[in-house]
């Protein structure tokens, strides 16, 4: 017997029976066939896949809530990757869900997200005629870009869990795990850059929501992750009360900080970087990396030079936009 198979056995043996196992041959189905892995389920070899892959290493330079931010104690998108898998697995192993499915999910959920957060995700599904959401666009980067377009031959669960993972109902309650753990991961911590970055003080936070979730960080995503566990016999989501304040403390953070000038600033030029990046592509698409010609070929140069811009840091982009449009001193 090898080592996955044991591990199979075990899986059987202690997890729930709404658990979504690594034997499940509906939500393990990839769109290539292949042998089993001796040592690792389907699940594990996911999560090693995505976080060896290319466009994981790159969120580390993408941007959170604040563009490039001076500071290293601020969120980027890989830290708020990492978080969501923290909180995720402690929930789902508080269920005795599949731990695995759900920590590959948490690391891929945002593989898709373009440069400067959600202001490029807006510019970019506005200029795009092919439309541009970062839940879609993860699922492209590990089905279609990765790997010189070979892909990461991701299993199902694994993809409807990420495609899912904003505002749909995924297939397998790991799935919903991660779509709340990624809400309670960014209010928290965007909360705490916020304090930091001084666009909001303690004292702002309102006093109902403190009062039910926490006057803390760790305190209200304690209270939080707690919730789901209880609630779980249910439906996968808060109990009524912490889903009340949590919905008011969300529309809080919208209201003073998502939508907030001294937050979104840049934004209008980051907004003005994209659509110039993306004009000169599209009149200039022989300049296009070769893996993007090849994408063109297949489809149109507004999907493959969709597919660039996306996949770029917030450094790559400004220092691509720089080359191509701001004159050089003569040395």
């Amino acid at each position: 017997m090898t080592v996955r198979e044991q591990t199979e056995i075990t899986e059987a043996a202690i997890l729930s029976k709404f658990a979504c196992t690594s034997t499940d041959e509906r939500l393990t189905k990839r769109s290539r066939p292949e042998d089993k892995c001796p040592y690792r389920t389907e699940f594990q070899r996911d999560r090693d896949r995505i976080l060896h892959c290319n466009a994981f290493r790159r969120l580390k330079r993408k941007t959170q809530v604040f563009l490039s931010p001076v500071g290293d104690h601020y969120r980027t998108r890989l830290t708020h990757t990492l978080e969501v898998s923290q909180i995720a697995r402690t929930i789902s192993r508080g269920m005795r869900l599949n731990e695995d499915l759900t920590e590959a999910i948490a690391l891929g959920h945002d593989l898709g997200h373009s440069p400067f957060g959600h202001c490029g995700e807006a510019v970019l599904n506005e200029i795009c005629p092919h439309g541009f959401k970062h839940y879609d666009q993860s699922v492209r980067v590990a089905e279609v870009l990765e790997k010189n377009g070979k892909g990461l031959n991701l299993t199902y669960a694994v993809k409807n869990g990420i495609v899912c993972h904003t505002n749909k109902i995924a297939d397998t309650k790991e799935g919903n795990i991660v779509r709340l753990a990624d809400t309670i991961a960014y209010i928290n911590h965007d909360i705490e850059d916020s304090i930091r970055a001084g666009v909001l003080h303690q004292n702002d936070l309102p006093n109902h929501c403190v009062s039910v979730l926490g006057n803390t960080k760790t305190k209200r995503i304690t209270t939080l992750i707690a919730s789901v566990i209880q609630h779980g016999a249910y439906e996968i989501d808060f109990e009524p009360a912490i889903r009340k304040a949590h919905d008011e403390l969300k529309a809080f953070m919208f209201d003073k900080v998502y939508t907030n000038p001294a937050a979104k600033q840049e934004e209008a030029k980051a907004e003005m970087l994209v659509k110039k990046l993306y004009s000169y592509f599209i009149e200039n698409s022989s300049r296009l990396p070769e893996e993007y010609k090849l994408i063109m070929k297949n489809t149109d140069a507004d999907r493959a030079v969709c597919d660039y811009i996306s996949g770029m840091s917030d450094e790559y982009a400004v220092d691509l936009y720089t080359e191509l449009f701001v004159p050089k001193f003569w040395k």
